[in-house]
């Protein structure tokens, strides 16, 4: 914890909100330690109970995590808007290849400009679009629904602000605060944090090459899972990708738990899509941003009707719909056949970043998984060990902590803009880190 900040209150209230504005102004950085219960007890002058109410408070709200004897933290990422100064206080350590990022190459992300201008003379002739005549637009859903020939043909079809907007949504319209929802571990981590702001109760769920391990899943269900989500391809950060045969099994374990499959990567996966969801309560959803760039924030979202009904529902009361001006433009980029080229093209080179560093490592000894997607995860016996090592040598990867819950401990290398050339360097230096040596410069 900060010297600089003092943790104030003499109610659980109070001290949960002095700790909250600590962590939005920036006092509290992520993964900052808090005090004891009993430490900060004394410290406040007030019974250990009230500090542990009020760090329950704040692991119910997702500001923070208890990890047993490593004690009270602040999560990596949490719901509270950050101050600017805040923000600033955590730069990017410079002169580092940066492979933690998780973006898609900007290379090979579709040209947009062109498809907005003519997006633009098309609103010159309709005119601006008012309250009464925004929702998603049928031909959008229509043509959604003709590229998704693998969901049933009765599914309801709707639009939201991107995949987490999407999972967002579709966990507070069918679960509560305390509900267990299974989720992927190794996983997203962005979806850890979502699952923590919204008091639910994670429940790990392993994964392998083919998706969730099937006793895996048993033991999720067994321990009270009311929802499982699954994702079906370019698994974050294993690269995962849910097999046929992994999908037969996994259908009847599933038909009586609300199943929501994230396919993000869309058009951009290597493999088949194989829906695993085929009970009463399920659903589906495939954003744009991968494929076509994380500033599109558009997502389909497909799944029963009462489901799709109360997110939309729900959604009228709020931010009421994603912007025809989006809309349109997925629109003219699902059309446009040298687009679909280009995410064809994107694809293989993708495929190829990331086949010549799993060989690279393979060639070394060092075990990894990326069977799919963006990202190459790699076990390790000491993430802090290892990313210094590698921040030694010159690269920047994402530490496993934020993506697991029980597996063991792991980094993350994302591959979007890895040259070929960069391969055996890089898996080199892993390499190093792992044997616990010097690892070789990267240059």
């Amino acid at each position: 914890m900060s010297e600089q900040y003092r943790i104030t209150g003499g109610s659980a209230i109070a001290i949960s909100d002095s700790v909250e504005a600590g962590v939005r102004h920036g006092a509290l950085a992520p993964g900052a330690a808090l005090p004891s219960v009993r430490v900060l007890a004394e410290e406040l002058r007030v019974s250990p109970a009230t500090v542990a109410a009020a760090y329950q408070r704040l692991r119910g709200r997702g500001i923070v995590v208890t990890a047993g004897r490593h004690g009270t933290r602040v999560r990596a990422v949490t719901p509270i808007a950050a101050s600017r100064a805040a923000r600033a206080s955590v730069p990017v350590p410079p002169g580092l290849r940066d492979l933690a990022a998780g973006d898609p190459d900007p290379a090979l992300l579709p040209d947009l400009a062109p498809i907005l201008r003519e997006v633009a003379d098309e609103l010159a002739v309709l005119g601006p679009v008012g309250y009464a005549g925004g929702g998603p637009l049928p031909e959008l859903l229509e043509l959604a629904r003709e590229r998704l020939p693998q969901l049933p043909g009765d599914a309801s079809y709707t639009l939201v602000s991107g995949a987490l907007d999407g999972l967002d949504r579709l966990l507070a319209a069918r679960l509560r605060p305390g509900d267990r929802v299974a989720v992927e571990d190794p996983g997203w981590a962005a979806l850890l944090d979502l699952v923590a702001a919204q008091g639910l109760v994670p429940v790990s769920m392993p994964v392998d090459d083919e998706g969730p391990v099937v006793d895996g899943v048993r033991a999720a269900l067994a321990a009270g899972a009311r929802a499982v989500i699954v994702t079906t391809r370019a698994q974050n950060p294993t690269g995962a990708a849910v097999s046929e045969q992994r999908a037969r099994e996994l259908r009847p374990l599933l038909r009586d738990v609300f199943v929501i499959e994230d396919d993000h990567a869309g058009e951009l996966a290597p493999v088949p899509l194989h829906p695993v969801g085929g009970g009463a309560t399920w659903a589906f959803l495939r954003s744009a941003a991968k494929p076509y760039g994380p500033d599109l924030r558009c997502a389909v979202l497909a799944g029963d009707a009462e489901t799709v009904s109360r997110v939309e529902g729900r959604l009228r009361l709020g931010a009421g719909w994603v912007s025809t001006v989006l809309q349109r433009a997925l629109l003219r980029l699902w059309r446009d056949e040298r687009v679909a080229a280009g995410i064809e093209a994107a694809g293989r080179a993708y495929d190829q970043r990331r086949a010549a560093l799993l060989t690279a490592l393979a060639e070394r000894g060092v075990a990894a998984s990326g069977r799919t997607g963006i990202n190459v995860w790699v076990p390790v016996p000491d993430e802090t060990g290892a990313v210094a090592s590698l921040r030694d040598a010159g690269y920047a990867v994402t530490p496993g902590h934020v993506y697991r819950t029980a597996t063991g401990p792991g980094i993350r290398l994302t591959i979007a803009t890895l040259a070929p050339d960069e391969a055996g360097p890089l898996a080199a230096a892993v390499a190093a880190a792992l044997a616990g040596g010097p690892a070789p410069i990267s240059r």
